[in-house]
């Protein structure tokens, strides 16, 4: 007799049944963040948080910094926490995805450049299909 998470996990993945999960592409989307106005972050987060819904939908699984906000409800951190965390999940990716207009955003930057140094390909939105 199945326990319940096995039935649920059957049920969630029974489209895959017979593919590798490891083909499935693990995906840092980076892009602006930050903003001098506060609608504009929000704008952000929507075209961020869009983009990784988009990515999810066709079989990617994205990692979205976009949701990291989330962690300041519960407890006061700092950048550094922040971009730590961040660029955890790059080092484990198969690609960054940069996001357009976002080249000159300094996080952005950072992690093009820890990209490059980990030989992680790095897409350019609008140049590079996913």
């Amino acid at each position: 007799m199945k326990l319940p998470f096995e039935i649920f996990y059957d049920e969630c993945f029974k489209e895959y049944e017979g593919e590798d999960m490891k083909t499935y592409k693990r995906i840092y989307v980076a892009g602006r963040y930050n903003a001098n106005n506060v609608i504009q972050v929000l704008n952000n987060i929507k075209r961020g948080t869009q983009v990784c819904v988009d990515l999810l939908k066709k079989g990617y699984i994205p990692f979205c910094p976009w949701l990291d906000f989330n962690f300041h409800w519960y407890e006061d951190l700092t950048f550094e926490h922040y971009y730590r965390y961040s660029l955890g999940w790059l080092e484990v990716c198969d690609c960054i995805y940069v996001l357009k207009d976002s080249e000159e955003s300094i996080g952005t930057q950072g992690e093009i450049l820890r990209a490059k140094e980990l030989n992680i390909p790095v897409l350019y939105e609008g140049k590079d299909y996913l």
